[in-house]
């Protein structure tokens, strides 16, 4: 069984992408990431999703995937963005957060809420060899938290087609429709062919 690397310390992350990537890559074994965690300094999702998946294959010797993932709110210009997790300051407190960009946005109506998870999926193998892509679910951000599911944001966004938040959704839709969803789904194809090559 081929072994792959998930540059995370996030555990729910490594739980959720393991469901999602378990469907598609069944001959493939992913393996939570223990080693250090790199300096996330780069200027786009698609910087901070390579700098997590070059240093993990570079620690391990393995081909690693990783992401990097947020909400983007219109109003606010695309922020929090990949600011995301450390928006109410570096604690990465995920209710502070959640807190702040509510209180930010409290006096919008909701035709001025809109927003949209982005998750930007990449792979790194040992030898350089590397490639992103993207995913996109568009929404809404809600007036109050709803639903005790999911992490981060998830209790105020509602995706575009659905009439709870992320929070209130059942795990299998969110695992087939998610930022992560799709971002994973793309780059199934372009690692097979990689680790193929």
């Amino acid at each position: 069984m081929t072994q792959i690397v998930l540059a995370t310390h996030n555990q729910h992350k490594v739980e959720e992408l393991r469901r999602i990537l378990a469907v598609q890559l069944p001959d493939v074994e992913v393996l939570a990431y223990d080693g250090p965690e790199p300096v996330e300094n780069g200027a786009t999702f698609a910087d901070n999703a390579l700098i997590k998946a070059r240093a993990a294959a570079a620690h391990t010797g393995l081909p690693a995937i990783a992401d990097d993932s947020g909400i983007c709110v219109d109003v606010l210009g695309g922020a929090p963005g990949i600011f995301s997790a450390r928006w109410a300051g570096p604690s990465k407190h995920p209710v502070e957060n959640l807190e702040l960009l509510l209180w930010q946005i409290s006096d919008m109506a909701d035709e001025h809420r809109a927003g949209h998870f982005t998750c930007v999926a990449a792979v790194a193998l040992p030898d350089g060899t590397e490639s992103h892509v993207t995913g996109v679910w568009p929404g809404r951000i809600l007036h109050t938290p709803a639903g005790g599911g999911g992490f981060g944001y998830d209790p105020i966004f509602q995706p575009d087609g659905h009439e709870v938040s992320a929070a209130e959704l059942p795990q299998q839709v969110k695992d087939a429709e998610s930022h992560r969803a799709i971002a994973f789904g793309e780059l199934v194809p372009v690692l097979v062919a990689l680790l193929n090559a």
